[in-house]
């Protein structure tokens, strides 16, 4: 084939290390390799210690999602003891998770992918007063005002004649890919400073429930903090107070600068409503239960498959079958013991890290083998995509009406069919919808906590479990939880009191993943066929499609050599 490969590594803006391959031929992407370049290990970390004790060190796989590692970890021992958590303590943790999945969204929108479709140095054009009438025509947030926009272009403008750019130095500006007016960059660029100052306020209801952010503390059995209205020791009338003013102000930005700012991008670039849409196969496990965690009807996200785009129909999903989730690790750096053909259920998962990559430096990986740290799920056999679109599309799919009213309003306004959530602007939207749902929820789930406490309930934790001799021999579990990112699991497997295997199969595992035994791309890989790209030198097109999904690869598995050398190094914004 008579392509140019182009190398964009490390991808940036990112949680860890991401480096890409494409084939571009005739201006289009005509193949593509995702390769994680991190090792993470935790699983062999966690065999012989106390499954009590998982939480904590999961809870450090990541610094950006900071709290679902360890609510996943929790989950997985509860259901190989059996144990039942009350009620309060599944709505802290369904708060905790609404809080999570509001920051993670409005950060990557702003601070992570904003810039892959907005120019920061186009708002220096800008008339304030214009911008001022368009930020008033698409919202009532407050800070609005022509003298406000003023102010901030004055800053900006010093800001770029210093020549100290700092995190923008490299960006591509000016790229013929950037399409929004003056004004509407200016909008953009005054929310980003908006969002960093909002974004440390919201973290405040995990350390008032969990005592800190990141890594809140969580507790096989329940949550480690105690209800007392009085006690200033205790989550009091003051901190819950709090948490309630926190969750409005968080629902107020999603519905004021968030949402718009996304409605007011997304028309400039509504070709990219055909453009990324990859896999068409989705998988959630659902989460945030309304009548305990062992009810997945009660789930606010439903979980479920599709595939095809077929939204007709939604297939159930059981993590304990051995047939339906595998890992393949054909294309990657790892050995399965008996050959690396076959897939394992994480029940039975190994972790045996063995790099057959080229030594550095290198210009490209051999992607005819192994290239990369991530394995390969599979959902009975089908490559799938997980995240915000995912669990849209599979809410809007099962007719939840919630879900239906507001993808619809948002179809209506941008004048598109259905068929356009499938492409990278589809899934950018998708993450703005589902921080709308989850505000929302997070606020009843308050209410409902507020309730109980009122009742004279103020139970956070079941420990009748929690003694290591009342456990049984051996135990296996699983517990799922529905990260920023999509999809994620935890299986652990208990012997004599021990952690006898653990494995995470991560939501950036499913999306980032190499391919697997048939050859079959997965979803960051297969969204990037047939994109458009307008300069080699400058792939803003891979950045796009590839930060619609938010990368976590920290989560999914640094690389340097045995001399301590970076491998490889891209200026890339």
């Amino acid at each position: 084939m008579d392509a140019n490969r182009i190398v964009v590594d490390p991808i940036t803006r990112i949680e860890g290390h991401l480096r890409v391959e494409a084939d571009i031929k005739d201006g289009k992407i005509v193949d593509a390799f995702s390769s994680g370049t991190m090792v993470r290990g935790l699983e062999k970390i966690l065999r012989g210690r106390d499954p009590r004790d998982a939480w904590a060190f999961v809870g450090r796989v990541c610094g950006v999602c900071t709290s679902v590692h360890s609510l996943a970890s929790v989950r997985s021992v509860e259901d190989a003891l059996d144990i039942v958590i009350p009620p309060n303590a599944e709505l802290v943790r369904n708060i905790m998770f609404s809080v999570q999945q509001i920051h993670d969204h409005v950060v990557h929108f702003y601070h992570l992918h904003a810039l892959d479709w907005v120019d920061i140095v186009s708002a220096l054009k800008a008339d304030p007063k214009k911008t001022s009438e368009i930020a008033q025509s698409i919202s009532n947030y407050p800070k609005s005002s022509p003298g406000y926009f003023s102010d901030l272009q004055t800053r900006l403008t010093k800001y770029v004649e210093s020549g100290q750019l700092g995190i923008f130095a490299n960006g591509y500006w000016g790229h013929s890919a950037y399409k929004l007016p003056p004004e509407v960059n200016l909008i953009a660029v005054a929310h980003y400073l908006e969002a960093l100052e909002w974004q440390k306020e919201i973290v405040k209801v995990h350390a008032i429930f969990g005592g800190k952010n990141p890594h809140p503390n969580f507790l096989v059995g329940g949550m480690a903090c105690s209800i007392g209205l009085d006690d200033v020791s205790a989550i009091n009338a003051e901190r819950l107070a709090l948490v309630g003013q926190l969750l409005q102000d968080g629902k107020e930005f999603v519905e004021q600068v968030y949402l718009p700012d996304l409605l007011a991008i997304a028309p400039y670039y509504l070709e990219w409503g055909g453009i990324g849409g990859g896999l068409g196969n989705f998988l959630a496990y659902g989460d945030l239960p309304t009548n305990g965690y062992r009810d997945p009807s009660s789930y606010k996200f439903p979980g479920g498959a599709i595939l095809n785009k077929d939204l007709s129909r939604v297939y159930d999903v059981n993590l304990r079958d051995d047939s339906e989730i595998q890992e393949f690790v054909k294309y990657s750096w790892y050995n399965y013991e008996g050959g690396n053909d076959g897939g394992r259920h994480p029940w039975k998962g190994e972790t045996d890290i063995h790099y057959t990559g080229p030594k550095p430096p290198f210009e490209h990986l051999n992607t005819d083998e192994a290239y990369s740290f991530l394995k390969t799920p599979r959902w009975k056999g089908h490559a799938m995509e997980v995240g915000p679109l995912a669990r849209v599309l599979i809410g809007y799919a099962r007719g939840r009406e919630d879900y239906k009213e507001l993808v619809d309003s948002v179809l209506r306004k941008l004048n598109v069919p259905a068929a356009a959530l499938f492409s990278t602007l589809g899934r950018t939207a998708a993450r703005g919808l589902e921080a709308s749902l989850t505000a929302t929820w997070g606020l009843e789930f308050y209410d409902q906590l507020i309730q109980n406490i009122k009742n004279g309930d103020t139970r956070m934790a079941a420990m009748e479990k929690f003694d290591p001799k009342k456990w049984p021999a051996k135990a296996q579990g699983v517990g799922h939880t529905e990260a920023p990112r999509g999809a994620l699991g935890h299986w652990i497997v208990i012997e004599d009191q021990k952690i006898a295997n653990y494995q995470l199969v991560v939501p950036t595992t499913w999306n980032a993943s190499p391919r697997d035994p048939e050859g079959k791309q997965s979803a960051y890989e297969a969204a990037l066929m047939d994109t458009p790209i307008a300069d080699k030198d400058q792939p803003v097109e891979i950045l796009r499609t590839i930060h619609s999904f938010d990368p976590c690869m920290a989560c999914a598995v640094h690389l340097y050599d045995e001399e301590g050398n970076t491998i490889g190094r891209v200026r890339a914004l």
